[in-house]
């Protein structure tokens, strides 16, 4: 049981850890930038406080702490990602690892950004009240299908 934990675990650092190379990358490529993840550990701290949704969450109260709060956030949630996809394959996916689940499962997991995280940084469902919705959305489903292969290639690497 032990190790099957401790593998979910790591498959879920590992695509978070691909995702996060793929943001680098692409930042550089498009001239964006590093990922902030400041706004969502201000989101986070709220959220302990019992707000969900903001206006703008650059306009809520700061946090100290909340960019290290935000890239534990992005970890934790990589981690629970995992784990949710060892158990809804089960643990012999583990042991033969199939890349069509951990895709599958890559692009369900947007569903938290679109309709929870994004609204709750009030740029609307799914980016709608960003400059360009279309580009944030196409952008995220590579984002998270770079995750999925994360899943599986970090699956096929530890078995």
């Amino acid at each position: 049981m032990f190790d099957i934990f401790w593998r979910s675990v790591v498959i879920g650092i590992g695509a978070t850890v691909l995702m996060d190379i793929w943001a680098v990358i692409l930042g550089k490529l498009m001239g964006d930038g590093l990922p902030n993840w400041g706004p969502p550990g201000r989101w986070v701290w709220h959220l302990a406080k019992g707000k969900v949704f903001h206006d703008d969450i650059g306009k809520a109260e700061p946090y100290k702490h909340e960019v290290a709060l935000g890239w534990v956030f992005h970890y934790v949630v990589g981690i629970l990602y995992g784990i949710i996809l060892v158990i809804l394959t089960g643990p012999g996916w583990l042991d033969a690892p199939t890349f069509l689940p951990a895709w599958i499962w890559g692009i369900v997991t947007i569903a938290a950004g679109w309709f929870l995280l994004q609204p709750g940084l009030g740029i609307g469902w799914a980016a709608s009240k960003t400059p360009n919705p279309t580009k944030a959305r196409f952008l995220g489903l590579v984002a998270h299908t770079v995750f999925g292969f994360g899943l599986y290639a970090t699956a096929l690497i530890i078995r």
